[in-house]
């Protein structure tokens, strides 16, 4: 080989040489800003993974704690790669749900169902629209996905599905919803009714005590579990009059004072002054249940929407015949069945007035009308005081 044409391959090696170098470089160059994202979505999703595991391992997430789960999340998602956006808007939506369990606001609830839609989990979705009041399907896809923190939820799913069913009148599908979570209070609630309704009053008093027990240790909890938030409303006021009704009719109406007592402590309804009044009535207070007798009237007149208040009436006459004023209950009996009155009260109304029509001395057809009408009258009407007038106004010549 010639000296010119060695020179020529040493300069293209050498300039070979060089190219790769200046390639090399580039490729260095341009790998940094890669790897440094790399290690920025690294750093996020750790965060994210962090967060959540806070949050799913705590029984009672913390606000503070629910509220960075959300963001970090958040920030995940915006670097995410194509196949970890499901797991992560799981996540947020998850500690959304969280966050909403704590702050109760409908938006939270809103947002965090929204996000569990577009990750796919149909239960989360639905739970949080029902414990946030927004309208939701009957139930969920059964055979849709869950993850694992999904499924420590579904006992509290399964308590609406059976709320649910209670308010459409289903009780024995209820009944078996509220079983698989026998701490949560409903199945005794349910048991209670059902004696209640069989006139099994002793044992319908003990279930809504037990009920009572368990939903009042849940409301007295400085930081409820999640699945306690979000568990169906519980009416304590309510169960309260229920209960203190069982006791009067399990022969306990001195027992039935302090439960009313508690019970109007909350809420003033006409009904818990009605049953109070005749807790006292049946215990020896006769004039103390006049007293409660005026309350409950004027409680009915306050919750109508207008003037009239056949529920009022009611109690007014009531209060009118224990008077001995017989003439005036009579009038505020009729009254009551001319104005608005739930239907299970109508009853009682109308052995009432007949009540009333045979104390002021009419032992003709009002006589005939009473005994007909004790066939349907609820357990509280004085049934046995009604049958002795009426067997006195028949014997009468």
């Amino acid at each position: 080989m010639g000296a010119g044409k060695a020179g020529n391959v040493t300069r293209l090696r050498r300039r070979d040489a060089a190219w790769l170098c200046v390639v090399a470089a580039a490729t260095m160059l341009l790998a940094r800003p890669l790897a440094a994202g790399d290690d920025r979505r690294l750093a996020l999703l750790l965060d994210a993974q962090a967060a959540f595991t806070k949050v799913e391992l705590a029984p009672a997430p913390a606000l503070a704690d629910a509220s960075a789960c959300v963001q970090t999340q958040a920030a995940a998602l915006s670097v995410a790669l194509p196949a970890e956006e499901s797991d992560l808007q799981f996540r947020q939506g998850y500690c959304q749900l969280a966050l909403a369990a704590v702050t109760r606001a409908p938006a939270a609830f809103a947002d965090a169902a929204a996000e569990l839609d577009r990750a796919g989990i149909a239960m989360l979705a639905w739970l949080a629209r029902r414990a946030g009041q927004i309208a939701a399907p009957p139930a969920w896809d059964l055979s849709a996905p869950c993850p694992q923190p999904c499924q420590a939820l579904l006992p509290t799913a399964n308590l609406w599905l059976g709320w649910l069913a209670w308010r459409a009148g289903n009780r024995d599908a209820a009944a078996a919803r509220f079983s698989a979570n026998p701490g949560s209070g409903w199945s005794a609630y349910a048991a209670a009714v059902g004696a209640f309704d069989a006139g099994r009053y002793p044992e319908a008093a003990a279930r809504y005590g037990e009920t009572l027990d368990v939903w009042t240790r849940g409301q007295n909890l400085a930081n409820p579990p999640l699945a306690l938030r979000l568990a169906p409303p519980v009416d304590i006021p309510q169960l309260l009059t229920d209960l203190g009704g069982a006791q009067i009719l399990a022969g306990q109406p001195a027992a039935a004072v302090p439960t009313l007592d508690r019970a109007l402590e909350s809420a003033q309804t006409a009904r818990a002054y009605f049953l109070r009044a005749r807790a006292k009535e049946l215990s020896g207070q006769p004039e103390a249940a006049l007293a409660d007798y005026n309350l409950a009237t004027r409680a009915a007149f306050a919750d109508a929407t207008g003037a009239a208040s056949g529920e009022a009436h009611l109690y007014r006459g009531i209060l009118y015949y224990r008077r001995k004023d017989y003439l005036r209950a009579e009038d505020e009996f009729s009254s009551a069945l001319s104005f608005e009155i739930p239907p299970a009260l109508r009853p009682d109304a109308s052995a009432w007035r007949h009540l009333s029509a045979v104390a002021s001395g009419s032992c003709g057809a009002s006589r005939q009308f009473l005994e007909q009408s004790l066939a349907t009258v609820s357990p509280y009407f004085p049934k046995a005081e009604a049958q002795a007038l009426a067997a006195a106004c028949r014997a009468t010549p």
